[in-house]
């Protein structure tokens, strides 16, 4: 199956998007300064969605994506990813209320391990998982981006 690439240059950096003709499979900050993957004709309209709703996230409109998407992952990641998505925007969750979520209260280390595996920034919003003691841990993107999309859509989140 082919595989494309388009960048999106967000307020915090460039995302790269990653599908195929159907599916988004990976949308992760990059730490390049300028767009490498543009627009092309044969780019699927897909890709071109996803990156429209990313602007319109972060220009504080959209709250939601419905453009098609795909987990790669273990099927215990892939319930930790699906339950993330559960988390409502402008919110936050622990570790551990994410492990009693799926019905494992102990796997609370795990349910950390597959957070930091996710591949589908923003849209499976691993971001919204804090520390049981409130406090900011880990986020592949960095912590200041953590930091910032938690700003974002407290400031947005009533917006819509």
């Amino acid at each position: 199956m082919k595989q494309y690439k388009l960048d999106y240059h967000s307020p915090i950096g460039i995302v790269e998007i990653v599908g195929s003709d159907t599916e988004i499979y990976s949308i992760m900050f990059s730490e390049q300064d300028q767009i490498v993957n543009a627009p092309q004709k044969e780019t699927p309209q897909v890709l071109l969605e996803c990156q429209q709703q990313l602007h319109e996230y972060f220009i504080g409109e959209r709250h939601e994506f419905t453009f098609s998407y795909a987990f790669e992952g273990t099927s215990f990641q892939k319930e930790v990813w699906t339950a993330l998505t559960s988390v409502v925007y402008g919110e936050t969750a622990t570790y551990k209320e994410t492990a009693v979520s799926i019905g494992n209260e102990k796997a609370v280390r795990a349910v950390g391990s597959a957070n930091g595996k996710n591949k589908l920034s923003i849209v499976v919003p691993c971001h919204r998982i804090i520390g049981s003691n409130g406090t900011l841990t880990g986020y592949a993107g960095g912590m200041w981006r953590k930091e910032w999309l938690l700003q974002h859509e407290k400031s947005n989140s009533k917006t819509i």
